[in-house]
């Protein structure tokens, strides 16, 4: 007897309309995407929306930023890719309900809602606050690398530029002195009537670099101008090794955990109960000195809460951040210097503290605590697996968009999808 299979007919037309809800499952991150989404505020995109009365019907806004944030969350970035999901995932189709939004349509919507799109990690945050989902607590802050949509060989030094503009003018000049040499043959030639030429391929393009190189030059020397107005020094011209990219002018040459990266510096504020971010922030500078205080303000204004406590490390330690976070009554704990894999601090000394000592110093005794070694040991297993989750589980390890303000919105994008997946596995695990 033949054996019997389950009943496979490919090309069976549905006798009634399927429902997009029995495509997944209850609990699938689709469709807690979606019902989140239908509580956001969207006002701010839609508004761009309803003056305009000319051409075709734009898609919706909400279902487009379904679709975006949906994306982000599964590690599909790129509006190509999203486009090609939209055709082939059941997830997608679900989400679009047989809408199909080409890649271009996807790119200028985030684009032109940048400002809207970084806003959402604030709103979805703050529900997840109001909600008594999450309270925050101590809170531990880190900084990671993040390639530009840049190349670091595209990048020219200060100093390679000055040397770089006088060779090209020194070009330039021989090349307009054979071409005059040349027209004075041909004058002799055929005439002085003759009807003039477009410059030479080679010259314009010598001519179109070197003008590429002063327009670098002069925006090294505003940054340096501006620097020095806020510092207060004398000296206006950039270092010699200052760096431009000419690719993503925006992004810094910065040294990160695998060598020198053409990029970013991103910023996170994790809480330690459920590694929730509450608050991101994207900087040009490779230092992570200058970012303790910008980053307990951004934990305020974002998720509009005080921090418990702060726990960073060493990158973010110095007199003027410790006295910081002394006089906001923050208590924190800062590691004062690198330590080594394996290496066993110090046990603290007995007695009170000496007169007149700094307030690194102060903080270097109270890691020494075994309450400071406690709590400090807690920072790497708060906020560097967020990292982890974001670059390998997710695969973000490059920015698409070029210039800091779309990087901030990309960046805000990528924050708000971790924290929807982590509020996602509370609720339906």
């Amino acid at each position: 007897m033949a054996k019997r299979y389950r009943v496979y007919e490919p090309d069976q037309l549905f006798l009634m309309p399927p429902s997009l809800r029995e495509w997944l499952a209850e609990d699938h991150l689709a469709y807690f995407v979606s019902d989140l989404v239908d509580d956001l505020d969207l006002s701010e995109i839609e508004a761009v929306y309803e003056e305009e009365e000319r051409g075709q019907p734009p898609y919706h806004p909400r279902m487009m930023v379904k679709v975006l944030i949906y994306a982000y969350c599964v590690g599909v970035f790129a509006s190509r890719r999203i486009e090609k999901r939209l055709a082939e995932d059941i997830a997608f189709r679900v989400l679009a309900a047989g809408n199909r939004p080409d890649f271009r349509t996807l790119s200028d919507f985030r684009k032109i809602h940048r400002k809207a799109l970084e806003g959402l990690f604030e709103q979805v945050l703050r529900l997840a606050l109001k909600a008594g989902a999450m309270k925050l607590g101590r809170v531990a802050i880190d900084g990671s690398k993040v390639k530009a949509n840049a190349s670091k060989h595209k990048a020219m030094s200060y100093r390679r530029m000055k040397e770089r503009e006088r060779e090209l003018r020194e070009e330039v000049r021989k090349l307009f002195a054979e071409a005059d040499r040349q027209d004075k043959a041909e004058d002799r030639r055929y005439g002085q009537d003759r009807t003039g030429e477009e410059l030479p391929e080679e010259l314009r393009r010598r001519e179109s670099r070197l003008e590429r190189i002063r327009q670098a030059k002069r925006a090294l020397e505003e940054e340096a101008g501006k620097e020095a107005e806020a510092t207060g020094k004398e000296d206006r011209q950039p270092q010699d090794k200052k760096q431009y990219n000419f690719t993503d002018p925006q992004s810094r040459l910065m040294k990160g955990s695998e060598g020198f990266v053409q990029g970013y510096n991103c910023q996170i504020a994790v809480e330690e109960s459920f590694q929730w971010i509450v608050a991101q922030a994207v900087t040009q500078q490779a230092n992570d000195k200058k970012q303790l205080k910008p980053m307990i303000e951004a934990i305020e204004a974002q998720a509009g809460h005080k921090a418990g406590g702060i726990l960073a490390d060493s990158g973010y330690c110095s007199e003027e951040n410790l006295k910081y976070l002394a006089r906001r009554q923050i208590d924190g704990y800062v590691a004062t210097e690198r330590q080594k894999h394996g290496e066993k601090r110090l046990a603290c000394k007995r007695g009170p503290l000496p007169k007149g000592v700094t307030w690194v110093e102060r903080m270097k005794r109270k890691l020494q605590t075994r309450v400071g070694q406690r709590i400090y040991a807690l920072r790497k297993a708060i906020v560097e697996p967020v990292f982890g989750q974001i670059k390998q589980a997710r695969g973000f390890r490059q920015f698409l968009l070029r210039g800091l303000e779309k990087v901030q919105m990309e960046w805000a994008l990528i924050c708000l999808t971790h924290n929807i997946l982590k509020l996602h596995r509370l609720i339906c695990s």
